[in-house]
């Protein structure tokens, strides 16, 4: 295979030379050699069904990203602490080692991969492995191999041994011809990012490998995601969990996008909620394979003012980054969700005054937090 050698090579100078340093898994370039496989014509397969008593086997991959280490206590607690295992390439925090299991998972070593599926049991699969939006465009080779090839690699893993198979999609794979207020489930998209394009080509390969295959794919467009517990990783989205963090150290926030720049967002128990619920609901309930979610809907400026609620002193000042905001201006600013609501009961609990008051509980208290309040 040539061309997997080659990009093997291009991809390996890249990271020799200049590394990720953004906090996502670097992946090995050894992995790009991937064992060919195919999965027969012919083939009918089908996803398990789980009785109260039969709880899934699960594996999250890219599990030490935003998402997973929360999904993974979630599900814990749902199905019991040693049926949830989190992988990544990377080595964990000893919190996150000792919660519960623990594996290294190389989403581009397809034998590996193949190998913890069948050694564990695996029933259900949450595909987080991805190169966040603004990181992508600053390393495409390696966004296109982790987001692409990585995912053709758990998809024939899922088809071949009948799992129950989650990728997350997101707000970026709509682009600037698509509707943006508000953003239907059905429309055109027409991404200008390698991290859209590469969710758009998840969520068809995913509904194909459904319908030609019978996969039990399930997928969810998040919007911007919120929350506390890590830090921001890349995105475009990521300036409004920087905002906490910077007013309770400093008290002076520099947003790299324009004030009045719309985007939905959603507080991550909303979108760990969301996420088990589509993975549980009956098949018979799913009108599509692929659902927006959504819970608000902000901008810097709004979201600032909800902020200084807490912490009046705060200083917010605008260095608009020109790539972040041609992404952000390609992306809806609010999502359509009521299929969601209507097929499977999709309901969000937290709003922009909960959201904020929610992030600085969690954060902890100063002293300029303690004086406002």
């Amino acid at each position: 295979m040539p061309i997997v050698r080659n990009v093997s090579r291009a991809v390996g100078r890249l990271l020799q030379s200049s590394g990720c340093g953004c906090g996502i898994p670097v992946v090995p370039v050894r992995c790009l050699g991937v064992s060919p496989r195919q999965v027969t014509s012919d083939a009918s397969f089908h996803s398990v069904s789980f009785s109260e008593s039969d709880h899934p086997r699960v594996l999250i991959t890219g599990g030490l990203g935003q998402l997973g280490v929360g999904l993974a206590k979630l599900l814990r607690k749902r199905f019991g602490r040693n049926n949830v295992i989190l992988s990544d390439i990377r080595k964990p925090a000893d919190n996150v080692f000792y919660s519960g299991p623990f594996i290294y998972a190389d989403i581009l070593d397809y034998k590996n991969l193949r190998e913890i599926v069948v050694n564990n049991r695996i029933t259900w699969l949450f595909h987080y492995s991805a190169l966040l939006s603004a990181v992508g465009e600053a390393n495409v080779p390696l966004a296109r191999a982790v987001n692409i090839t990585g995912l053709h690699n758990v998809l024939d893993i899922a088809a071949e041994h009948n799992l129950r198979l989650f990728v997350p999609s997101t707000i970026g794979a709509f682009g600037p011809t698509s509707p943006r207020d508000p953003t239907p489930d059905l429309c055109i998209q027409r991404p200008r990012t390698i991290y859209g394009v590469s969710k758009v080509h998840a969520e068809l390969m995913g509904e194909y490998y459904h319908y030609r295959y019978g996969l039990d794919f399930r997928c969810l467009r998040y919007p911007g995601i919120i929350s506390a517990d890590t830090q921001p990783g890349g995105g475009t989205t990521d300036y409004a969990v920087q905002i906490f963090h910077d007013a309770i150290k400093t008290g002076k926030f520099q947003c790299n996008l324009k004030p009045d720049t719309r985007l939905p967002m959603m507080y991550i128990d909303d979108c760990l909620k969301a996420t088990l619920e589509v993975m549980e609901a009956p098949a018979e309930m799913l009108s599509m394979r692929t659902y927006n979610i959504s819970a608000m809907s902000f901008t810097p400026e709004e979201l600032a003012q909800e902020v200084q609620k807490h912490v009046p002193e705060l200083q917010m000042t605008y260095k608009v980054d020109d790539v972040r905001q041609a992404i952000a201006d390609s992306w809806p600013m609010n999502f359509d969700d009521r299929n969601a609501r209507r097929d499977w009961g999709w309901k969000h609990d937290y709003d922009l005054p909960e959201l904020v008051t929610t992030m600085f509980n969690f954060l902890g208290s100063d002293s300029r937090i303690a004086q406002a309040n």
